[in-house]
């Protein structure tokens, strides 16, 4: 078939987790809630980092900005899924895509840094306690969160764009419930080349990077937890991070776990369905984990409810 400009491309088909009809309520009703709750989960976490002055540190900065950051992940993807299975459509615009694709790349590249930002206070905080409050001043953890947004605008922005050259055939199937960067590009019929390097590069440099600052920063955190003597001690120092260690494994366990299995299969509504894994249930779970195991947040919840 003749190559035509993607400009000419009107909409995609998104095939979704399910094609069989008596499917689609039961993943209505099973996604719907997931989503209730990761917003109002939360957005009970910034509120509660917000109205309680005990929580004004850089600590809480982050975590009500990854809360922020999760709320925005889900929601460029779930939503449309909802609409698309309560109106028995699976399409959806080409600017709709690219947007949702920009969207998507931008808060997943965000939850990246700010974790690889977490880490960083918390090495601060558990390797140099006396200098915490001087090194961890309000212009360096904004001027962080700052470079976080500045970095991933840019990753995303390229990356669509790049996607936004691309022609495409008439008949355009996505084998996924949201355009997937990597999908997208699969089913192009101009050279991807350019692209496919992109994504490497970008997947090199902006997921190993973090991941590469979290493992030493941890590393040297227990270095320092296990150099205290006394047993109480550690317990206090390692339940500080805890939270934060329990996130990064659940985000990049699940992440990592599902493209791996990618190589391994090329069955894509398989990859599609263990992505529900790091873009819906992990967003989730993130304000259930700070709550559960974090007293201030816990109290502040009490406070503000």
């Amino acid at each position: 078939m003749k190559p035509r400009n993607s400009t000419q491309i009107s909409e995609f088909l998104l095939l979704g987790l399910s094609e069989d009809p008596e499917v689609q309520p039961l993943i209505f009703g099973l996604f719907l809630p997931m989503y209730l709750v990761t917003v109002l989960g939360n957005l009970l976490i910034i509120l509660a980092t917000i109205s309680d002055s005990h929580l004004h540190m850089p600590m809480y900065f982050f975590l009500s900005n990854l809360s922020f950051v999760d709320i925005c992940f889900t929601s460029t993807t779930v939503p449309k899924m909802l609409v698309n299975i309560q109106t028995q459509s699976k399409a959806i615009t080409y600017t709709g895509c690219i947007t949702q694709m920009c969207f998507f790349i931008l808060f997943a590249g965000l939850d990246n840094f700010l974790l690889a930002v977490m880490a960083y206070d918390r090495f601060v905080a558990i390797c140099h306690p006396l200098h915490y409050m001087v090194i961890m001043n309000p212009w360096l953890y904004v001027l962080l969160v700052l470079m976080c947004w500045i970095l991933s605008v840019l990753n995303s922005l390229l990356q669509s764009l790049m996607v936004s050259w691309l022609s495409f055939c008439t008949h355009v199937e996505i084998p996924h419930y949201f355009c997937e960067l990597n999908q997208v590009v699969l089913i192009a019929c101009s050279d991807t080349f350019p692209n496919e390097m992109v994504m490497y590069f970008a997947a090199l440099l902006l997921a190993c990077c973090p991941l590469t600052g979290i493992l030493y920063s941890y590393s040297k955190i227990v270095s320092s937890i296990c150099a205290i003597s006394s047993t109480q001690g550690r317990y206090k120092a390692f339940s500080t991070c805890a939270s934060h260690l329990s996130v990064v494994s659940l985000f990049y366990g699940t992440s990592l776990g599902v493209y791996l299995s990618s190589f391994v299969t090329q069955n894509s509504r398989c990859t599609a369905v263990t992505s529900v894994m790091y873009t819906v249930f992990t967003p989730m779970l993130n304000p259930f984990i700070y709550s559960l195991r974090n007293k201030d947040i816990k109290r502040a919840l009490r406070r503000y409810l």
